[in-house]
């Protein structure tokens, strides 16, 4: 699995660090995923409150379904909206047009057509912590937004 993050440099410092911790986030549910564990110390580092409680019940889905992924994950577009020194707004959308499920046991991979599913449209609050680590603590996720359709 590889996971593709499109300009998201800013040239802010600050800006530039929320948006790696946003990233680190994001991969590192996917490698709770890859490894079938809703407690990798990626997930429990990045992820807080209620991020992390829906991040371990997203990923309990996949394990519970006998499933995994293969390909590449686009990440593109972000927006970023610093609220006050501690906390900010990442927005951004993911392009799995060649992301594929693949089944645990059997290890056969679906490659069923991209469809406007294949992409959405992330949004997600991220506070820093007293060791300066940007923690997703709130996000949705909109599959098919009209918004990430390419």
């Amino acid at each position: 699995m590889e996971d593709i993050f499109e300009n998201w440099k800013t040239g802010n410092a600050t800006k530039d660090a929320v948006l790696a911790d946003a990233a680190r986030a994001q991969t590192a549910i996917n490698d709770a995923i890859l490894k079938g564990k809703t407690d990798t110390p990626g997930l429990t580092f990045y992820y807080q409150g209620e991020a992390l409680t829906t991040s371990v019940k997203w990923v309990q889905k996949w394990v519970d379904a006998g499933l995994t992924y293969t390909g590449t994950t686009r990440y593109y577009n972000p927006k970023i909206e610093l609220f006050d020194d501690t906390s900010a707004g990442v927005s951004f959308c993911a392009d799995e047009t060649k992301a594929y499920n693949k089944d645990r046991k059997s290890e056969k991979v679906d490659r069923s057509p991209a469809s406007d599913d294949s992409y959405v449209l992330y949004n997600t609050r991220l506070e820093k912590n007293k060791q300066g680590v940007w923690q997703t603590t709130s996000g949705t996720s909109v599959r098919g937004s009209k918004g990430c359709v390419q």
